[in-house]
This record gives structure tokens, sequence and C-alpha cells, in this order.
């Protein structure tokens, strides 16, 4: 188990967001596999963006304006692992305009009312969303989710994040020499050592792909073994944090929307256009879609 030391920092939040909001959806994300919510805080565990460091963090928030964040990890690493920890928690992002999209689109502007301050809550980078799309694909959830425990469990690192112990994904370095893992097919395998691989040379870098016009970004991810368009944008969207695409190949969304704006013939296209007025924040009102969607699934059961 890797110990920690407590540097603190500091991220000054532009717009509207509640940290007991995103520690509530990350509580429900089985891909995230975290534990219960903590009251006021919200701990995580990630291998460090570029050298696969495994880190620790703790969030709080002290204002409306303002999260601390407690490292746990080397010192020169703080700095790193901060800026980490606000693309995750879609920090990065100025959020000031966001109520604009509600103020021109009243269905946009009910999910907000919905969900006030839920910012999309991120994979820990887009290497790990790339991971999950694989271990995902084609299988029944359940089972993906197993599979990421076992690989987390059997490969990652356990780092204590200010007295709870928490596990980290296994990083690019770990995984690159993956050579079995029970349950998991072979072709699975050899595209997750693949996605290290990349991960490892820097073609998953967040800023490196965010800085892409988001087709040129798609289309550079959809070479990695494994990877369609589905996939790519998952790993675009909730991997590096892009604010601003459209998810072109997310069915349970198109069925969200289509409910939503009473429009059940609707193609792409036109569910597309109607997200225009989103812009530019077409991401994160695709975020509160989906949340909505699952949280009246659940009500439904």
């Amino acid at each position: 188990m890797t110990t920690m030391t407590r540097p603190c920092g500091e991220i000054t939040v532009r717009g509207e967001f509640d940290l007991t909001a995103a520690a509530r959806f990350l509580t429900g994300f089985a891909p995230a596999g975290r534990p219960e919510a903590e009251p006021g805080a919200l701990r995580l565990a990630f291998p460090l963006d570029g050298e696969g460091t495994p880190v620790g963090a703790v969030l709080r928030q002290r204002s409306p304006g303002e999260l601390t964040v407690e490292v746990h990890g080397p010192p020169e690493h703080t700095e790193a692992v901060v800026t980490q920890v606000r693309r995750m928690c879609s920090l990065d992002v100025d959020g000031t305009a966001f109520p604009e999209a509600g103020a021109r689109d009243p269905v946009v502007s009910l999910l907000q009312d919905l969900h006030p301050g839920l910012r999309p809550v991120l994979f820990a980078s887009p290497y790990e969303a790339a991971c999950w799309a694989v271990l995902s694909h084609r299988i029944w959830m359940t089972q993906a989710v197993r599979l990421r425990r076992r690989l987390t469990e059997r490969h990652g690192t356990e780092v204590d994040v200010g007295g709870t112990v928490l596990r980290s994904f296994p990083a690019p370095a770990a995984l690159a020499k993956l050579e079995y893992l029970p349950g998991l097919p072979g072709p699975k395998l050899t595209r997750l050592r693949a996605i290290a691989e990349a991960a490892a040379q820097g073609t998953l870098d967040a800023a490196a792909l965010r800085a892409m016009p988001a087709e040129e970004a798609l289309k550079e991810l959809q070479l990695l073994p494994g990877i369609g368009r589905f996939s790519a944008e998952l790993i675009l969207i909730r991997g590096a944090g892009h604010p601003d695409i459209f998810p072109r190949s997310e069915t349970r969304l198109h069925e969200i929307m289509r409910e939503a704006y009473h429009l059940p013939g609707a193609e792409v296209p036109e569910l597309a256009e109607i997200a225009e007025a989103w812009a530019p924040f077409r991401s994160w009102v695709a975020f509160l879609f989906r949340v909505e969607g699952e949280a009246r699934m659940r009500e439904s059961r």
C-alpha cells in the first residue's frame, strides 16, 4: 500500500458546482467502483497523468466558489494532481454561461433545475476511459464492472487517502505487461495492452485531444484497436473532458431525447440540430439527460 503526504491545493470554481452532487453521482456510477458517498468530501485514487504514479486526493467544498484538494502523493506532484482532479470534476471549464443553455431550451432548463450544480464527472483519464470502453464492449454492464474490479484488485495499487484505503486503477506500465485476467477474452487483453502502450506514448493525452478539432480527435482515437465511434466519443467526452460534443453514436441518449422532446421518430441529425442550442456545453447537457434518464429508469423498476 502506498502511503502519501498531504500537501493541499485549491480550485476556484467558475459557475455553479455542487461537490455533494458529484460524489452522489460517482456512488451510483458502476464503472467508478465507488463506496458510499462521504458527507462533505470526495476521495479519489488514480494513476497520475503521463507517468502513472498512484496518487490520491480528498476534495472539500469550502464555499460555492472554492474547493480544497488534499493531495496524497509525492509533494512534487501536487500541482499535477490538482490539475487532474480539476478536469475529473469538469472544473477546468468556465461554467458561468451554462444557465444560458437552459434559457435557450426549456427542456434543458428543467434538467438544470432537477440537478443543480451537477457537472460531468469523468474517468480519471482518457486512458481509463479507453480501458472501460474495451472492457465493456458487447457484454452486460455487471460483467464489465466485475472485470474492472478484478483488474484493479489484482494489478492496481492501494493508496491511503487520508485514512481511507482506495485502490488505484493499474498504471499503463502495469497494464502493458498483463498476460492473463480470469474472464477476459484474449482479443480484449490484446486491446488493453495496446491502450496502455498508446497512453505511454502520449496518444491519450487529455490536453492534446481537447486541443484538436473534435472530429480529428475522434478519428485519431478510432485508430486504436477495438475503438469505434461510440468508444471514441466516450474517451473524448468522459475521459478528456471535452465540454461541447453531441454524442452521435449514443443510442440511449437519443432515446431519452426523443421522449423528452416528444419526437418519437427523430433521427440523429434532427437531435443534433436540437443540441446546437446547448453549445458550448453540449457534452454537459447530454450528461444531464443521461443522469435523469437513469434516475427515471430506477424509479420505474
